[in-house]
Protein backbone atom coordinates (compact mmCIF):
# COMPACT_ATOMS: atom_id res chain seq x y z
CA UNK A 1 0.00 0.00 0.00
CA UNK A 2 1.03 3.63 -0.91
CA UNK A 3 1.98 6.20 2.04
CA UNK A 4 0.58 8.74 3.11
CA UNK A 5 3.17 11.36 0.77
CA UNK A 6 2.55 9.10 -2.36
CA UNK A 7 -1.59 8.59 -1.85
CA UNK A 8 -2.63 12.40 -1.48
CA UNK A 9 -6.16 10.85 -2.22
CA UNK A 10 -6.14 8.82 0.95
CA UNK A 11 -8.75 10.53 3.26
CA UNK A 12 -11.03 10.94 0.04
CA UNK A 13 -10.77 7.22 -0.35
CA UNK A 14 -11.75 6.90 3.08
CA UNK A 15 -15.07 9.12 3.55
CA UNK A 16 -15.76 7.35 -0.15
CA UNK A 17 -15.55 4.20 1.65
CA UNK A 18 -17.47 4.85 4.74
CA UNK A 19 -20.70 6.41 3.07
CA UNK A 20 -20.85 3.28 0.95
CA UNK A 21 -20.46 1.24 4.10
CA UNK A 22 -23.40 3.10 5.99
CA UNK A 23 -25.42 2.83 2.76
CA UNK A 24 -24.49 -0.93 2.69
CA UNK A 25 -24.83 -1.52 6.33
CA UNK A 26 -25.90 1.49 8.38
CA UNK A 27 -24.27 3.68 10.61
CA UNK A 28 -24.08 0.65 13.70
CA UNK A 29 -21.36 -1.15 11.66
CA UNK A 30 -19.16 1.44 11.00
CA UNK A 31 -15.85 0.97 12.80
CA UNK A 32 -12.26 2.37 11.85
CA UNK A 33 -11.38 -1.96 10.71
CA UNK A 34 -13.98 -2.03 8.94
CA UNK A 35 -14.04 1.05 6.67
CA UNK A 36 -9.74 0.78 6.71
CA UNK A 37 -10.29 -2.61 4.64
CA UNK A 38 -12.86 -1.50 2.66
CA UNK A 39 -11.05 1.81 1.60
CA UNK A 40 -7.67 -0.32 1.28
CA UNK A 41 -5.99 1.42 3.67
CA UNK A 42 -3.69 0.54 6.44
CA UNK A 43 -6.03 0.73 9.88
CA UNK A 44 -3.63 3.76 11.20
CA UNK A 45 -4.67 6.03 8.17
CA UNK A 46 -8.16 5.92 9.95
CA UNK A 47 -6.23 8.16 13.15
CA UNK A 48 -3.77 9.88 11.33
CA UNK A 49 -6.78 11.21 8.90
CA UNK A 50 -9.56 11.47 11.88
CA UNK A 51 -9.63 12.09 15.52
CA UNK A 52 -12.08 9.21 15.77
CA UNK A 53 -15.50 7.39 14.64
CA UNK A 54 -17.57 11.14 15.11
CA UNK A 55 -15.36 13.12 13.06
CA UNK A 56 -15.34 10.49 10.30
CA UNK A 57 -19.17 10.53 10.02
CA UNK A 58 -19.16 14.18 10.51
CA UNK A 59 -16.42 14.60 7.55
CA UNK A 60 -18.75 11.54 5.44
CA UNK A 61 -22.10 12.99 5.71
CA UNK A 62 -20.73 16.42 5.20
CA UNK A 63 -19.35 15.03 1.44
CA UNK A 64 -23.06 13.23 1.11
CA UNK A 65 -24.74 16.50 1.77
CA UNK A 66 -22.39 18.89 -0.20
CA UNK A 67 -23.44 16.16 -3.11
CA UNK A 68 -27.11 17.02 -2.72
CA UNK A 69 -27.13 20.37 -2.76
CA UNK A 70 -25.00 20.30 -5.79
CA UNK A 71 -27.81 18.08 -7.02
CA UNK A 72 -30.58 21.24 -5.98
CA UNK A 73 -27.67 23.25 -7.49
CA UNK A 74 -27.90 21.66 -10.74
CA UNK A 75 -31.52 21.76 -11.54
CA UNK A 76 -32.40 25.27 -9.96
CA UNK A 77 -28.93 26.89 -11.33
CA UNK A 78 -30.50 26.72 -14.73
CA UNK A 79 -34.34 27.59 -14.28
CA UNK A 80 -34.96 31.70 -14.64
CA UNK A 81 -38.60 32.12 -15.08
CA UNK A 82 -41.27 30.99 -12.82
CA UNK A 83 -42.83 28.32 -14.61
CA UNK A 84 -38.95 27.12 -14.95
CA UNK A 85 -38.32 27.00 -11.44
CA UNK A 86 -41.58 25.03 -10.96
CA UNK A 87 -40.33 22.24 -13.65
CA UNK A 88 -36.64 22.33 -11.88
CA UNK A 89 -38.58 21.60 -8.97
CA UNK A 90 -40.52 18.84 -10.56
CA UNK A 91 -37.61 17.52 -11.96
CA UNK A 92 -35.42 17.79 -8.48
CA UNK A 93 -37.99 15.79 -6.68
CA UNK A 94 -37.92 13.10 -9.79
CA UNK A 95 -34.03 12.89 -10.06
CA UNK A 96 -33.84 12.33 -5.97
CA UNK A 97 -36.46 9.69 -6.12
CA UNK A 98 -35.54 7.76 -8.90
CA UNK A 99 -32.00 8.61 -8.29
CA UNK A 100 -29.09 5.84 -6.57
CA UNK A 101 -31.27 4.17 -3.22
CA UNK A 102 -27.51 4.73 -2.14
CA UNK A 103 -28.42 8.47 -1.43
CA UNK A 104 -32.17 7.78 -0.17
CA UNK A 105 -30.52 5.04 2.46
CA UNK A 106 -27.91 7.31 3.33
CA UNK A 107 -30.11 10.61 4.22
CA UNK A 108 -31.88 8.92 6.32
CA UNK A 109 -29.20 7.37 8.03
CA UNK A 110 -28.32 10.85 8.90
CA UNK A 111 -31.28 11.73 10.02
CA UNK A 112 -31.26 9.02 12.39
CA UNK A 113 -28.04 10.50 13.54
CA UNK A 114 -29.56 13.72 14.37
CA UNK A 115 -32.64 12.78 15.61
CA UNK A 116 -30.34 11.45 18.49
CA UNK A 117 -27.37 13.76 18.48
CA UNK A 118 -27.32 17.68 18.57
CA UNK A 119 -23.80 17.58 16.25
CA UNK A 120 -25.72 15.77 13.53
CA UNK A 121 -28.82 18.19 13.59
CA UNK A 122 -26.40 20.82 13.28
CA UNK A 123 -25.22 19.46 10.79
CA UNK A 124 -28.87 18.55 8.81
CA UNK A 125 -29.59 21.86 9.76
CA UNK A 126 -26.96 23.63 7.41
CA UNK A 127 -27.94 21.39 5.15
CA UNK A 128 -31.38 22.65 5.08
CA UNK A 129 -30.32 25.94 5.19
CA UNK A 130 -28.16 25.39 1.96
CA UNK A 131 -31.16 24.18 0.35
CA UNK A 132 -33.37 26.90 0.92
CA UNK A 133 -31.02 29.58 0.02
CA UNK A 134 -31.53 28.57 -3.17
CA UNK A 135 -34.54 28.18 -3.56
CA UNK A 136 -35.17 31.38 -1.89
CA UNK A 137 -33.63 32.59 -5.55
CA UNK A 138 -36.99 32.25 -6.41
CA UNK A 139 -39.33 32.21 -3.75
CA UNK A 140 -39.82 34.23 -0.55
CA UNK A 141 -38.07 32.80 2.69
CA UNK A 142 -41.82 31.30 3.96
CA UNK A 143 -42.57 29.46 0.58
CA UNK A 144 -38.61 28.06 0.14
CA UNK A 145 -39.03 26.66 3.51
CA UNK A 146 -42.18 24.79 2.88
CA UNK A 147 -40.94 23.53 -0.65
CA UNK A 148 -37.87 22.46 0.89
CA UNK A 149 -39.74 20.28 3.04
CA UNK A 150 -42.33 19.12 0.12
CA UNK A 151 -39.24 18.38 -2.38
CA UNK A 152 -38.18 15.90 0.49
CA UNK A 153 -41.11 14.59 0.93
CA UNK A 154 -42.67 13.99 -2.25
CA UNK A 155 -39.15 12.38 -3.31
CA UNK A 156 -39.52 9.95 -0.40
CA UNK A 157 -42.80 9.12 -0.85
CA UNK A 158 -42.06 8.41 -4.68
CA UNK A 159 -38.97 6.13 -3.84
CA UNK A 160 -40.66 3.87 -1.49
CA UNK A 161 -44.02 3.38 -3.30
CA UNK A 162 -44.74 0.27 -4.76
CA UNK A 163 -46.39 2.92 -7.78
CA UNK A 164 -45.20 5.90 -7.35
CA UNK A 165 -47.05 8.98 -7.95
CA UNK A 166 -46.84 10.79 -11.65
CA UNK A 167 -44.87 14.04 -12.66
CA UNK A 168 -47.94 15.97 -13.10
CA UNK A 169 -49.32 15.24 -9.42
CA UNK A 170 -45.82 16.25 -8.77
CA UNK A 171 -46.11 19.12 -10.91
CA UNK A 172 -49.31 20.02 -9.38
CA UNK A 173 -48.25 19.85 -5.84
CA UNK A 174 -44.96 22.59 -6.45
CA UNK A 175 -47.66 24.68 -8.26
CA UNK A 176 -49.92 24.83 -5.58
CA UNK A 177 -47.83 25.79 -3.25
CA UNK A 178 -45.77 28.13 -5.52
CA UNK A 179 -48.90 29.87 -6.72
CA UNK A 180 -49.26 33.64 -5.91
CA UNK A 181 -52.41 34.70 -4.24
CA UNK A 182 -54.59 36.55 -5.99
Amino acid sequence: MATGHADPQRRERILAATLDHIADEGVAGVSHRRIAARAGVPLGSMTYHFSGIDELLRDAFTRFADHIVAVFEHHLGRAETPEQVREAVTDLVHALSEGPRRDLVLAHELYTLAARRPEYRELTQAWMRRSRVLLEQHFDPVTARQLDALIEGLALHRSLDGEPHSRELTRLAVTRLTAVPS
